[in-house]
């Protein structure tokens, strides 16, 4: 008996569902749904949203109204669930939830971008230190048990993990410190599980812009990524990329693990 995990940033949750998001969680087959860019409180949606007939939600919401916040939706109830790395500078935005199962913890990350308002890298620094911040925690959670970190890293690590490497080498989401920090991940034996089952493939993206027929012509970055510690990894059965599944700017990503649930 297979267990599926999937991670989407659905772009707006309420706007994805417009879009059929809850159609998808049924179709999806999946156990455990983590969801980034949120962007609503959990008392703004629709009870049938928040509360979907058959799944169990949990959310970590930003302080500010309209951005970010993360949620894991489960077939089974959590037995814990972690909003918090204890620093106020990160968690008023709402981008961490680790929810338990047992010995096993699935955590749904959005890691920030490091561009700024004013396009300018300025918060390289902050995405960096969240980075830190989030590999200490899971590093003392993979001591316990298995581990998958699910989310929008917002960092393409390598060139065959972007469409036009070239153009964006001083681009957010393409700095050489910011690959090196995901780099820092991979080397400590954090698992992309998607890379190690298709290695060297080119043309796998999960996120496409919105003008320009990006998305059509498939110019695109793969920076959503299922990172599982090595105990998780090894009960992988399959990674993929749901490039078709449409209803956000990103698409879905996933693992199926053999496990029970």
């Amino acid at each position: 008996m297979a267990v599926r995990i999937i991670g989407w940033n659905v772009n707006g949750l309420r706007a994805c569902v417009k879009k059929g998001f809850l159609e998808f969680l049924e179709a999806s087959d999946a156990d455990v749904v983590c969801l980034q860019e949120v962007r609503a409180l959990p008392e703004q949606l629709e009870p049938h949203v928040r509360s979907p007939e058959g799944w169990y939600a949990s959310f970590s919401a930003a302080e500010r109204k309209g951005y970010s916040g993360v949620a894991v939706f489960s077939r089974k109830p959590p037995d814990r669930v972690e909003t918090a790395l204890g620093i106020d500078e990160y968690d008023v935005e709402g981008r961490l939830l680790i929810a338990h199962f047992g010995r096993m913890a699935i955590a749904s990350v959005y890691f920030p971008k490091g561009s700024g308002t004013e396009r300018d890298n300025s918060r390289v620094p902050y995405k960096l230190g969240f980075y830190a911040r989030v590999f200490e925690r899971i590093e003392r959670l993979r001591r316990r048990g298995p581990v998958f970190v699910l989310g929008d890293y917002n960092t393409a690590h390598t060139e065959i993990d972007l469409a036009r490497p070239k153009t964006n080498n001083k681009t957010s989401g393409f700095l050489p410190e910011e690959r090196a920090e995901l780099g820092r991940w991979l080397d400590g034996g954090w698992v992309d599980t998607f890379r190690k089952r298709h290695p060297g493939e080119p043309g796998h993206y999960t996120w496409w812009r919105q003008w320009g027929g990006a998305r059509e012509n498939n110019v695109g970055w793969r920076i959503d990524y299922v990172l599982a510690s090595p105990s998780a990894n090894q009960m992988v059965t399959d990674a993929f990329i749901w490039p078709d599944v449409t209803g956000s700017d990103h698409c879905p990503v996933g693992v199926d693990v053999a496990r029970e649930f």
